[in-house]
């Protein structure tokens, strides 16, 4: 079968949670995948300044690094209360995450979340 559920996997790297200090996301392994992207998926975002970022690495635990914007298809603003984004991922890279750089003095902070989704399987499904 050939649906969309069988050809794009999503993969947790900021767990939803309030912040109020920079989210250091997990690593997510792209190997067997042509295609990633990554959403941002924010709640309420009361106080400070969340700036959201793709990471990328050949190792899952070090050697983390910002994507080049040439490797990305759209950009990132701050995040806004309930206002998803996303971001393709170009690079050649095998491990991307999410990072999002907390600015200000929030007290409250903001609720988010970011996963990464897979896809062009190289041997289908997923």
């Amino acid at each position: 079968m050939r649906d969309l559920k069988n050809n794009l996997d999503a993969a947790q790297s900021i767990a939803p949670a309030v912040y109020t200090a920079d989210a250091d996301g997990a690593g997510v392994d792209l190997q067997g995948y042509d295609a990633a992207m990554l959403v941002f998926h924010p709640g309420t975002v009361t106080d400070g300044t969340h700036t959201p970022k793709v990471q990328e690495s050949d190792s899952l635990a070090t050697g983390y690094t910002d994507v080049a914007t040439a490797d990305l298809e759209g950009t990132l603003v701050a995040l806004a209360s309930d206002v998803p984004q996303r971001v393709g991922y170009k690079g050649s890279k095998r491990y991307i995450k999410a990072y999002v750089t907390v600015t200000g003095s929030p007290v409250t902070g903001g609720v988010y979340g970011a996963e990464a989704i897979r896809g062009l399987r190289r041997q289908a499904p997923v």
